[in-house]
């Protein structure tokens, strides 16, 4: 047999050899994936990925009213060959996690948020046309029980979300909406609809499509203080609320981990 007549069945013998590998790997595979149960946030199918997060840069508003973020360009794709910024970023800016340490001596930084925690069903709570009515509105207790009511319990791990409306509003002076005084009022959770899920669920993050857990004309933040010293974490400026339902929903909250961190940025998304 000529050299490159052997060359080639020793290449077409090796490549099949290969396939027969790659299909037992993934044979293996599938039989080891097929004993472990999916979390129970996964256990349904889900049709599409909705995005949650607000795109932001220096002008998106924040509770102080103050840029939220400064990025420097380093390098530069006509000069360098690349793109590269250097970023100054408040943890508490655009779409972003409020860790339990945000409000607490020694609660879990952002970083010590149990991943299995970041996987929640979504329950959200739609009080749009009663914040439409009253900025200062709050989800209350009443609101809780009418949404169990018309879907059932609050399931073990849950983020409950209040959609108010309010995501439509981040490019206008109305999302802070701060009076005269340089109050603002916006809507939020009020505390004794955060002590019921404290006391009555196991629902592990509150989140809002405004500034803050706590409504806008709040001075003493006794939501977050209520709620985050528990080692639950919140998530304030979620968007597009309005698009998932009320139950059957999946938030995937991409929470950064930078170490001792009180929250961060972050890339969240719904599995509807």
């Amino acid at each position: 047999m000529c050299d490159v007549c052997v060359m080639n069945a020793l290449k077409d013998r090796m490549l099949s050899r290969r396939s027969f590998f790659k299909a037992g790997a993934a044979m293996a595979a599938g039989t080891t994936l097929g004993t472990v149960a999916a979390p129970p946030a996964l256990a349904a199918g889900h049709g599409e990925v909705l995005d949650m997060t607000h795109v932001y840069d220096a002008d998106f508003p924040t509770y102080f009213g103050q840029p939220g973020i400064e990025a420097t360009q380093a390098f530069n794709f006509k000069e360098h060959g690349f793109n590269l910024f250097n970023l100054a970023v408040n943890e508490h800016t655009g779409t972003h996690v409020d860790a339990p340490l945000h409000f607490s001596a020694d609660g879990q930084s952002v970083d010590e948020i149990p991943v299995s925690n970041l996987v929640c069903p979504l329950c959200v709570v739609d009080i749009a046309a009663r914040a439409a009515e009253d900025p200062d509105a709050q989800v209350t207790p009443d609101d809780l029980k009418a949404w169990i009511a018309a879907n059932g319990d609050i399931p073990d791990g849950a983020c409950v979300a209040m959609h108010s409306g309010w995501a439509t509003k981040t490019a206008t002076p109305e999302f802070r909406n701060a009076d005269g005084d340089g109050k603002m009022h916006f809507p939020g959770f009020h505390v004794e609809a955060a002590q019921m899920l404290i006391e009555g669920t196991g629902a592990v993050a509150l989140a809002v499509d405004t500034l803050s857990l706590d409504h806008g004309p709040s001075a003493d933040f006794v939501t977050h203080y209520a709620w985050l010293p528990t080692n639950r974490y919140g998530i304030e400026n979620l968007a597009n609320l309005d698009k998932v339902p009320a139950s059957g929903a999946t938030l995937v909250v991409g929470a950064p981990a930078h170490r001792g961190g009180s929250g961060g940025p972050a890339r969240i998304f719904a599995m509807v």
